[in-house]
């Protein structure tokens, strides 16, 4: 169909950079997020009549983009594969460039379901039920991994604050 084709491509071309950066913030590598958002570009394709009669388009596109990570994380591939740390390839002009990249780092050692929460409710700015409905969980569950991820984002990057605060380490 190519109406449908049309308004499929026009969406993606459009929202495109958008998925990678919460499929970056999610899995901490651009490569990784290219892939993660072809194949969740994919599924929507497969899906797309249901996806474009959506209230929000970007809700299951996002929706599919997070599931798409969670299976990723749960099966063989990345059990047997390990990627290298590499310095982010992506855009520039973070004003606190340590602090964002402090961030980052402790944002990649979260779990995966509480990196998922986190991004997603700070990131996403989605809502605790929103994000429950993504993640298919309960909004307790939700609130107990993003107050873990947070709790665990505080811990991390608590002393590296006070170091920059002109604290002594001592």
């Amino acid at each position: 169909m190519p109406g449908r084709d049309d308004d499929f491509t026009a969406y993606v071309t459009a929202r495109t950079p958008w998925l990678r950066r919460v499929a970056y913030l999610l899995c901490q590598d651009w490569h990784r997020a290219d892939d993660l958002v072809q194949t969740a570009i994919t599924r929507l394709y497969l899906h797309w009549r249901r996806a474009s009669a959506a209230d929000n388009i970007d809700g299951y596109a996002r929706t599919v983009l997070v599931r798409v990570f969670l299976a990723e994380q749960r099966g063989g591939w990345r059990r047997r594969v390990r990627l290298v740390a590499e310095a982010p390839d992506g855009p520039g002009g973070a004003a606190d460039l340590d602090g964002a990249l402090d961030l980052r780092e402790a944002l990649a050692a979260l779990p995966p379901r509480q990196r998922a929460a986190v991004v997603l409710r700070f990131y996403c700015d989605l809502s605790v039920e929103q994000t429950a409905d993504v993640l298919n969980c309960s909004t307790g569950t939700v609130k107990s991994q993003t107050a873990r991820g947070l709790d665990a984002l505080r811990r991390v990057l608590r002393p590296a604050q006070r170091l920059t605060d002109g604290e002594n380490p001592a």
